[in-house]
């Protein structure tokens, strides 16, 4: 079976790397974003899935566009794929890139269809409180995720879930699905339809949205934390300069302070939310400084309680 990849970040990395050792499946090639800045030095560096490919020896182009670009086309024809497989590239792929293949366009999506089409799914189903995610191996066509599915797996969040610990989880469970599903697909396997109710879309994740709301409840402010932790991270203001969260709970306890207002300042930095719940800082970031303790940040915060954070 011979397969063009594309992808880009990390999360596509497992899928790219269990094709390449999978038996009967030879990756002749791999498309991936440019180079991209990054780092203090913001120095060029190619993205995950093109690092990838060059230590595996297979080839590789990373066009600045895919769309009425005659040469990236000509590439992906010369290489006689039978599939096209498709993870978090993120480029919208035309049609005349889907039917360049002699079996199947598929890609591996990061949410149960038809919940949370689109650029972000897992961040938007932890966000949301949803009780389960999982992956689906599609077929791709010219909507946005609107294609017949293949198989689905899928995994519960918890209270505790972490977008860190999703993401971790939902790359090999895409790649090992992918894997056990491709030789179905060439095999005859059919997609079945999705299904037109449910159906949400989870849009790009905004700067402007990993700023706490302290108008929002605890547990919507917990699920922002769990998303974001360790990186990029969550903010709010205190005394005028950023802080970073990076763990906390949800208290089971309420209060009449204002929202975003000190709580409680003993081991831990307690802040009043909406709804009269309390949400509990554990650990933070200081602007300028390292990650601490709570309670290590409050031995000099001079923070007092109904003092209200930004």
């Amino acid at each position: 079976m011979r397969i063009v990849f594309a992808g880009t970040p990390g999360f596509s990395v497992p899928c790219l790397n269990a094709l390449i050792e999978a038996e009967g499946m030879d990756v002749v090639g791999v498309v991936s974003q440019p180079d991209r800045k990054s780092g203090r030095g913001m120095k060029l560096s190619p993205t995950p899935v093109k690092q990838a490919a060059i230590d595996a020896g297979v080839d590789v182009i990373t066009p600045e566009k895919i769309r009425d670009n005659d040469e990236a086309l000509a590439w992906l024809e010369s290489k006689q794929a039978d599939m096209l497989v498709v993870v978090a590239f993120g480029m919208i792929l035309p049609k005349s890139w889907l039917d360049a293949v002699t079996v199947a366009p598929v890609n591996v999506h990061a949410s149960l269809l038809p919940r949370w089409r689109g650029a972000a799914p897992i961040e938007r189903s932890l966000l949301a409180g949803d009780n389960e995610t999982g992956v689906c191996i599609m077929q791709m066509e010219e909507g946005l995720d609107t294609g017949a599915v293949y198989a689905c797996r899928t995994l519960p969040i918890t209270a505790m879930t972490t977008g860190s610990e999703l993401w971790f989880k939902l790359a090999p469970m895409g790649a090992a699905l992918l894997v056990e599903t491709l030789p179905k697909i060439a095999a005859g396997l059919q997609p079945e339809p999705q299904q037109q109710a449910g159906v949400t879309y989870a849009k790009k994740i905004t700067n402007e949205e990993r700023i706490i709301d302290w108008s929002m409840s605890a547990a919507e402010v917990d699920r922002l934390v769990r998303c974001f932790s360790p990186r990029p991270g969550v903010r709010t203001m205190c005394n005028g300069k950023w802080l970073k969260l990076i763990a906390g709970e949800l208290l089971p306890v309420t209060t009449d302070l204002n929202q975003g207002s000190v709580v409680a300042v003993d081991a831990a930095l307690d802040i009043s939310c909406s709804e009269a719940s309390v949400y509990r800082i554990t650990e933070l970031q200081p602007e300028g400084k390292k990650a601490m303790s709570a309670a290590d940040f409050l031995r000099g915060a001079q923070l007092r309680v109904g003092e209200p954070l930004s």
